[in-house]
């Protein structure tokens, strides 16, 4: 039989999946419980106000600015690429 988990560790565990930037299988293994168990206590959590609107919001925000940051990141490896190729095929016009 598993380990039973107070209550205000499953809250806390549902509150890290939900405003970490965590996928849930992370927050589940760092936690030491299944995916499935992790799964059942978000769902029986959601009634609950276990997080707040603000730190929702700010989880929102932190996942949007995740996925901004990494679109810049491929674009400005795209350009150094770009960057490359045309300095290089400049040089062997001029040769």
């Amino acid at each position: 039989m598993g380990l039973k988990r107070t209550d205000e560790f499953r809250q806390d565990a549902v509150r890290i999946a939900l405003t970490s930037g965590l996928t849930r299988k992370q927050v589940a293994d760092d936690l030491g419980v299944g995916m499935s168990t992790l799964n059942k206590w978000i769902t029986a959590h959601r009634e609950i106000d276990v997080v707040s609107k603000e730190d929702l919001d700010l989880a929102k925000e932190n996942d949007r600015l995740r996925r901004e940051v990494r679109l810049l990141k491929e674009e400005r490896e795209i350009l150094k690429k770009a960057t490359q190729f045309f300095a290089g095929h400049c040089q062997s016009k001029s040769a």
